[in-house]
């Protein structure tokens, strides 16, 4: 036998409704588009690169004077301030260069003092000439009326003559070194400013100059480098690179923008730095300045436009961003990263 069925034991199942899956399907795209539409306007007001890299100012450190090391007082990456001692020089060569450089000193003063005392035995010397002139001439003048009376000879007047003629000269060689005896003198009033004095004096400086450059000092503060290019014993010509001196006070980065994004970009505009190496920890710059002329234009061999297959190639122009003296993170120089400038278009 079959069981009957009852109607009334089964409810009605009505369809259901769609509506849910219709609004997921339509807000995802608008949550796309709302999404593109907000980032393209974001990213109008502000032009990006990742041509960026951290920069900082080097010195060289070299030597003023050639000599031979005695002692290097620092060491790689060794964090120093403006006047730190870096390198010294043995410097007995240059005390003893000093040394008779003062002696040169004493014995032109000397000499200017034995101008000034000169003076007055040039005038004796002077006074002595003109008596002798004036002997000669009288002893002249008797040979000649002896030579009338017949009571000398031709020879004793010659000689006479002669002896008058030399005593001239010697009194014209004598007046000649009274002049530059008191033209020394009066140019030797005071002798720190007679010319041997002056001379002398300045290699005196010249020596004390050398001997004080014999230490090396940092000209900055900031981190030393490549240190072991130099070691004692080392000789060390002058000019030549020793080491490097990074100055870490004053970071900044040198940005690559492409020419079409520098139309609204302007000096002092903000700028947001994410370095590659702390991608989490940005940093906030700003625009310091902008380059006078593209990275071709300073490359050392300049690119030719003027061909026939020419190819127009978007030029960029470096772009520095300051940054704060410090950060929260170290900057080293040459790490790479992006830069974002606000520029409000």
């Amino acid at each position: 036998m079959h069981a009957r069925v009852n109607p009334a034991d089964y409810t009605e199942v009505k369809p259901q409704r769609r509506w849910g899956r219709l609004v997921a399907m339509l807000i995802v795209p608008l949550l796309i588009i709302g999404a593109g539409v907000y980032y393209w306007f974001a990213g109008a007001s502000s032009v990006a690169t990742d041509n960026a890299y951290v920069q900082q100012d080097k010195v060289s450190i070299s030597s003023d004077v050639t000599g031979r090391v005695s002692d290097v007082l620092v060491h790689e990456s060794q964090r120093v301030k403006k006047g730190d001692v870096l390198i010294r020089i043995e410097p007995l060569p240059f005390r003893i260069a000093l040394a008779q450089a003062n002696a040169s000193l004493a014995s032109a003063r000397m000499q200017v003092t034995g101008l000034l005392e000169g003076t007055a035995g040039k005038d004796a010397d002077v006074s002595g000439k003109r008596e002798a002139v004036g002997f000669a001439r009288i002893d002249l003048q008797r040979q000649q009326e002896l030579m009338k009376a017949g009571f000398t000879t031709r020879a004793r007047m010659q000689q006479a003559e002669h002896a008058l003629n030399q005593a001239q000269s010697d009194l014209a060689q004598a007046i000649s070194d009274q002049v530059m005896a008191r033209t020394a003198a009066n140019s030797a009033g005071n002798p720190n400013t007679h010319p041997l004095v002056l001379a002398a004096m300045a290699q005196r400086d010249k020596a004390a100059l050398d001997l004080a450059r014999t230490t090396i000092r940092a000209p900055a503060d900031g981190l030393v480098s490549q240190t072991d290019k130099v070691q004692p014993g080392q000789i060390v010509a002058t000019g030549i690179p020793t080491m490097s001196l990074v100055i870490s006070d004053k970071p900044y980065i040198e940005a690559n923008f492409k020419e079409t994004d520098l139309e609204h970009m302007r000096v002092g505009q903000t700028a947001r730095v994410k370095l590659d190496a702390y991608p989490g920890s940005p940093i906030a710059g700003r625009v310091e300045s902008i380059g006078a002329g593209t990275g071709s234009e300073f490359s050392v061999l300049p690119a030719q436009n003027a061909t026939g297959n020419w190819v127009k190639v978007t030029q960029r122009v470096p772009v520095r961003i300051a940054l704060p003296a410090h950060t929260s993170v170290p900057l080293i120089a040459g790490l790479s990263a992006k830069v974002t400038v606000e520029t409000g278009k």
